[in-house]
C-alpha cells in the first residue's frame, strides 16, 4: 500500500512557475513509475508526465513538453513536477500516482493516487 499527499499547488500569472511535490509513505519507493496527471472542470484527467522507478526515464504530454520538468528523490520518498511558463490552460487539479513496473501515460494503469492539489494560472 503506498499513500500519496501531494503539496505546492496555488495561483500564479502566467508565465510563472511553481513546483509540485508528492511525498510517498512506505519503503518501497524505487519500486513504482510514478506520474502526473491533471484534470480541468468539465474535462477528463489528462497525461501529464512520467518518470521510472529510478529516475533515468522520463516522457511528456507534447503540451507541456519543454516547460514541465518532472524528477524524482527515491531516498526522500518524493516526486517532483516543475511547472515554468505556466499558461491558464494549465489550470487544473494536479494529481501524483504509483505503479508498478514500467512508466505509463495511461491513468488506468497506476494503482494509487493523491487527493490532488489546485494550480490556477491568471492571465
Amino acid at each position: 500500500q503506498v499513500q500519496l499527499v501531494e503539496s505546492g499547488g496555488g495561483l500564479v500569472q502566467a508565465g510563472g512557475s511553481l513546483r509540485l511535490s508528492c511525498a510517498a509513505s512506505g519503503r518501497t519507493f524505487s519500486s513504482y513509475a510514478m506520474g502526473w496527471f491533471r484534470q480541468a472542470p468539465g474535462k477528463e484527467r489528462e497525461f501529464v508526465a512520467t518518470i521510472s522507478m529510478n529516475g533515468g526515464s522520463t516522457y511528456y504530454a507534447d503540451s507541456v513538453k519543454g516547460r514541465f520538468t518532472i524528477s524524482r528523490d527515491n531516498a526522500k520518498n518524493t516526486v517532483y513536477l516543475q511547472m515554468n511558463s505556466l499558461k491558464p490552460e494549465d489550470t487544473a487539479v494536479y494529481y501524483c500516482a504509483a505503479r508498478f513496473g514500467v512508466t505509463s501515460s495511461s491513468y488506468a494503469s497506476y494503482n494509487y493516487w493523491g487527493q490532488g492539489t489546485q494550480v490556477t494560472v491568471s492571465s
